[in-house]
């Protein structure tokens, strides 16, 4: 199966990511919605990238890198985690870098995601966590069709607490998507 469309290829990190890696990672703009309080030192994340597995069925996460097509630049990364099979549902993690957003990439991801997730994992549903001041994703989750629920005071924020959205997708309402466009 092939991981890309006519805007992206979405691959393995390799250690030439390195350095994007460390740019993105420490970026404190994005440790709001995340779980990470503190920056990554380039060992570890030279380590995570050495060890890094991408057999989402022995570690239970994978991260692959988004290339744009057109540029052959790596634009973001797209995270598909807490893979439960037993439940049959994973957890979806996209980071497009601030100078590229804007320009669909993230739609392109979500879409191979999709496929991936559907057709070749065959799980049953795909969700995400999104900050309700979020509004492109939550856009973007409403437009393809994602179910949404509110988790209320989920995240601590600057002003208190803010709301996060939790948006799902089930193979039956893509499936439906697919046939009906």
């Amino acid at each position: 199966m092939s991981l890309e469309n006519n805007k992206l290829i979405l691959r393995a990190v390799e250690p030439e990511d390195l350095e994007v890696l460390y740019i993105w990672e420490n970026m404190p703009l994005f440790w709001k919605t995340g779980n990470t309080r503190q920056p990554y030192s380039k060992f570890a994340l030279k380590e995570y990238v050495s060890q890094v597995n991408s057999n989402i069925y022995e570690t239970g996460q994978l991260r692959l890198m988004m290339v744009a097509k057109a540029s052959g630049e790596t634009v973001g990364t797209v995270d598909l985690f807490d893979f439960d099979i037993h439940h049959s549902r994973v957890a979806l993690g996209l980071f497009v870098a601030p100078q590229h957003q804007g320009k669909g990439f993230a739609k392109a991801a979500l879409q191979l995601v999709e496929s991936y997730v559907f057709n070749f994992l065959k799980i049953n549903q795909l969700y995400c966590h999104i900050a309700a001041g979020n509004k492109a994703s939550i856009n973007m989750f409403t437009k393809e069709n994602f179910t949404k629920t509110k988790l209320a005071n989920w995240i601590k924020s600057e002003s208190g607490f803010e709301d996060v959205f939790v948006f799902q997708q089930f193979i039956h309402d893509y499936q439906d998507k697919k046939l009906n466009p």
